[in-house]
């Protein structure tokens, strides 16, 4: 049988608008001439003995587990889940939770800031004839994902609020993604929110979800308007790093043909 692998990620890349300012990442790339000045006294050599005088080329990162395409842990949420227990990090969730079927909901035409309600996830369900499952990976297409690297990503997209995610994971998922910068709406719409209301709540009430029940999220996806509204598996394992609130995550879309 004939595989067909969609890559649903975003490359690390630096001097882009990927991230607010001060979490964006830096990248220094070291070139085989600089490999060669490091590596070759580790064997007491000289640069010029090793082949051609060429090192090996390296990348030194700065960067917050946050950027990039990312698997965000309950630990990132909150200190607890589930309503109380300890909340698990990255390197503690079940990897059965990453690969399983995938479904696609549609909600590009929504208006930039739109909170999404569990009655629309519902009946965009309903339109895709589409029952979700326990181990289903839900994939929320939004207008932010042609917009990564432009100046108004981070203001692009819709976010998917607290009842939404509730429904969600109420319905047995425990890995989903999206292809805007956050989960929650744009930072912008939630602090307008939050003044027009003075409900403070309303402040990350997707994230803030995982204290009541335990899922995973993955943010910055890429490439879900290539992909139909379900028929393909999803493996997003993300990075194992010790205690953390997230993993880099290389996210793809398998179509058995």
């Amino acid at each position: 049988m004939a595989r067909r692998i969609v890559d649903l990620s975003v490359p690390l890349k630096v001097g882009i608008a990927s991230d607010p300012p001060p979490l964006l990442p830096k990248i220094t790339y070291r070139d085989h001439a600089y490999g060669a000045a490091e590596f070759a006294p580790m064997a007491g050599l000289k640069p010029e003995d090793m082949l051609e005088g060429a090192g090996p080329a390296s990348e030194e990162c700065v960067i917050t587990t946050h950027v990039g395409t990312h698997m965000d842990a309950p630990w990132h949420y909150h200190p607890t889940m589930n309503g109380g227990e300890p909340a698990i990090t990255i390197d503690k969730v079940p990897l059965e939770w990453c690969m399983g079927p995938g479904v696609k909901l549609d909600f590009r035409h929504l208006p930039d800031g739109h909170v999404v309600t569990a009655a629309e996830v519902e009946a965009e369900l309903a339109s895709i004839g589409h029952e979700l499952q326990p181990g289903d990976i839900v994939l929320v297409n939004t207008a932010a994902g042609a917009r990564y690297g432009h100046d108004d990503y981070l203001t692009r997209g819709i976010g998917m609020g607290r009842e939404a995610t509730l429904y969600l994971a109420g319905k047995g998922m425990k890995v989903c993604g999206i292809d805007a910068w956050g989960w929650d709406a744009p930072l912008a719409y939630q602090k307008a929110a939050i003044a027009a209301t003075g409900d403070k709540s309303l402040f990350w009430e997707g994230h803030k979800a995982g204290a009541e029940a335990a899922y995973c999220h993955m943010e910055k996806l890429h490439n879900l308007d290539a992909l139909p509204a379900n028929g393909y598996t999803v493996a997003a394992f993300p990075v194992k790093v010790e205690g953390a609130s997230a993993g880099w995550t290389r996210c793809v879309a398998i179509f058995d043909e």
